[in-house]
């Protein structure tokens, strides 16, 4: 799946402050309620705050990557948070983290699901991407960034996680 297909413009918020991961987290759900109406914030809020009870989500280098499955969708829907200052997320490599890629999958998870994921981790752990993505300055920049480095990256992406 393309990554326009799961991330909308609305989703996306550049410079925002999150006083806490927990903080963060809420402000994830709101923008992921942007693109599935019929789900509310707390529902995904109290998902991610279970997922991250579980293990912390953070991907290293600055990005954290929470995401949790919920009952009612059927497709992966996505959020991206750029903060303005960066928070503790409880990383492995115990840098603080600045940049926030959200995830909500259907409950039941199909190879194409696991796909957006691999798609995903794999585009966040390029630096040169997390570098231009720190660089943008406005939502609309950041969509932008993510979404021209996802055009490029996903076939590359679909032919390791096929074996092809």
């Amino acid at each position: 799946m393309l990554l326009e297909e799961i991330i909308n413009p609305d989703a996306v918020l550049c410079n925002a402050n999150a006083r806490s991961k927990k903080h963060c987290l809420e402000i994830l759900s709101e923008l992921l309620v942007r693109s599935q109406t019929d789900i509310g914030a707390d529902d995904i809020f109290a998902s991610l705050i279970e997922r991250e009870r579980l293990g912390c989500t953070s991907l290293e280098a600055g990005v954290a990557f929470p995401h949790c499955r919920v009952e009612g969708i059927d497709r992966c829907i996505a959020a991206m948070i750029k903060l303005s200052d960066p928070i503790d997320f409880d990383a492995t490599d115990g840098e603080p983290v600045d940049l926030v890629f959200g995830l909500v999958v259907p409950r039941e998870v199909t190879d194409s699901h696991h796909d957006d994921i691999t798609m995903i981790t794999g585009l966040l752990s390029d630096a040169e991407l997390r570098s231009r993505l720190r660089e943008a300055t406005s939502s609309s920049a950041l969509y932008g960034t993510l979404i021209d480095a996802g055009s490029t990256a996903a076939p590359d992406q679909l032919q390791t996680v096929h074996g092809n």
